[in-house]
């Protein structure tokens, strides 16, 4: 049984114990966390879709921490005028263990 889920304005197909990288929660480490964002749920031979989401399907997580992805530099610059500019970003997720698919 898997899911569709949609986290951080991206879409995740789930299922019990995948290991999924998500934007950032609002959750401390060790706690769970329930998807209410269900997009379709799929069962062997049968399967529901949302208009736009499944009511009353859930997914349940446990947060195992957050982190931050490698950095991307960002780097511009004017051609004969001496301007130049660097900068660093590294966008922050949150590592989050699937539990099990409700619905």
């Amino acid at each position: 049984m898997y899911a569709i889920i949609e986290t951080g304005g991206k879409q995740y197909k789930v299922q019990a114990g995948d290991v999924i990288t998500v934007e950032k929660l609002n959750a401390e480490a060790g706690t769970s966390f329930t998807f209410d964002r269900v997009l379709g749920v799929f069962d062997g031979e049968s399967s529901k879709f949302g208009a736009p989401l499944v009511s009353g399907a859930s997914v349940s997580a446990q947060i195992i921490g957050d982190g931050k992805a490698k950095k991307v530099i960002i780097y511009k610059y004017k051609a004969k005028k001496g301007f130049h500019k660097k900068k660093g970003h590294r966008q922050p997720f949150t590592r989050v263990k699937i539990e099990a698919v409700n619905g």
